[in-house]
Formats: C-alpha cells, sequence, structure tokens
C-alpha cells in the first residue's frame, strides 16, 4: 500500500512506488502493488509509472544490462498472466504490458493498470509479479480506510510533506512495517513483520531474539508470609 497527497515530492513518489513494485520483478514480500494517489495528481502520476515501466530493460539476469528478469516458473508466469486477463475483464485500464516476453524463459512485461477498483481481484489478490495497480483517493481518511481493506498487512509507504498527516496516517494504517517517503529500506536494527494474514512475530531487531528463548514460570506456595 502507497499513500500520496497534493504535496508530496513527485519525483521521490514515482521513484519510490516504480522501485516498491518491480523490485526483483514483484517477487517479494513486501512488493506495494497497490498504489492510492491523491486524484489531483492521478494522471500524471500514472503516465510516469509507465514511462518507467516501458524503461525497464528485460532479459538475461546475469547480463548487467538487465533490470527485469524472469518470473520463478511457469506455473506463477500463467498465475500472472490469469490475473491480468482478470483485470482487464473487470475494467480496470491497462495502461502498459499485460503480455508474456518472449518465447522463451517465464518474463512477464512490466504492467501498470488505471481506474482500478477495490473489489478487483488484482486489488485484493497477492500476485507476486510485476503488475501495478494505481487507484485515486480524495481525501486521507477515506484513503486509510481503503488501504485497510485487505486481509494482508505486511508493509506500507506513505509519500507526503505534511508531517501531520504523515503522523496521522502511518498511526492508522494497519500494516507491521511503514515507510515515509521511502520503500523497501530494512536495516537489522528495524523489526520487521506483518499484521492480519501476513504472520506471526517480527523478524530483525531485538524482537527477533524472542523466537531463540524459552520462557519458564516457577510458582512456589509459601505457608507464612513473613513481610
Amino acid at each position: 500500500k502507497q499513500w500520496y497527497q497534493r504535496r508530496v515530492a513527485i519525483t521521490a513518489g514515482i521513484a519510490g512506488a516504480h522501485m516498491g513494485l518491480f523490485f526483483n520483478v514483484g517477487q517479494c514480500c513486501c512488493a506495494g502493488s497497490r498504489i492510492y494517489v491523491q486524484e489531483s495528481i492521478y494522471e500524471k502520476f500514472v503516465k510516469k509509472m509507465v514511462e518507467k515501466a516501458e524503461q525497464r530493460v528485460l532479459g538475461d539476469p546475469f547480463d548487467p544490462k538487465t533490470n527485469h528478469g524472469p518470473q520463478i516458473d511457469d506455473v506463477q508466469m500463467e498465475k500472472i498472466l490469469g490475473l491480468i486477463e482478470s483485470g482487464k475483464a473487470q475494467g480496470a485500464t491497462l495502461e502498459t504490458g499485460g503480455q508474456r516476453f518472449g518465447d522463451k524463459g517465464y518474463f512477464v512485461k512490466p504492467t501498470v493498470f488505471s481506474n482500478v477498483q477495490d473489489h478487483m481481484d488484482i486489488s485484493t489478490t497477492e500476485i507476486f509479479g510485476p503488475v501495478m495497480q494505481v487507484a485515486s483517493f480524495k481525501d486521507t481518511d477515506e484513503v486509510i480506510e481503503r488501504a485497510n481493506n485487505t486481509e494482508y498487512g505486511l508493509a506500507a509507504a506513505v509519500f507526503s510533506k505534511n508531517i501531520d498527516r504523515i503522523h496521522h496516517v502511518t498511526s492508522a494504517l494497519k500494516a507491521g512495517h511503514v515507510w515515509v517517503n521511502a520503500y523497501n529500506v530494512l536495516s537489522v536494527q528495524s523489526p520487521f513483520g506483518g499484521y492480519k494474514q501476513s504472520g506471526f512475530g517480527r523478524d530483525l531487531s531485538e524482537y527477533a531474539l524472542s523466537h531463540y528463548t524459552e520462557v519458564k514460570c516457577v510458582t512456589t506456595a509459601i505457608p507464612q508470609k513473613n513481610s
């Protein structure tokens, strides 16, 4: 989930959204595939997302020029292509991509959908592939409710220059890790884990140490209180 408003630093927001989804061709547990953009900058944002998607270089992952490799196998590729077809059938606008690339390997072209509605399969399903959905919103309370209307809750991001709005939204989002004006920034000191169906417990940080400990409770009966 990624959230944008009119005072956003557009350049940083576009870069963050692009990397947040297309990193590792979408095969990432915290891929930011659902993007909510304030309606006043929506058309400009979609245009920029399409431009950046079409600039990606598909090919051999061992080639230094390549920045968009294949999916893990044919099963996952077919699942992604099937979800793309469902997006088109349910009324989303396919802006770019949406097809297999070449006839060798399991490559899916970088895909961007606009005019996405929250009930569509591409919005409710963890695609685990290079399929971006861009939806618009009007106000803060609306987008918080919509962003939280999912069974998942691993990661989210907020792009804004308004610190009051940042604190409000980050507090309200039901996600285990929320980035501000950045995406996919991880460190060993920061706990990582999700809400709802996105898992239990936390990896990294001192919170992860609890997985390597065992708690013992000893209860002793005292016949007479001496103090």
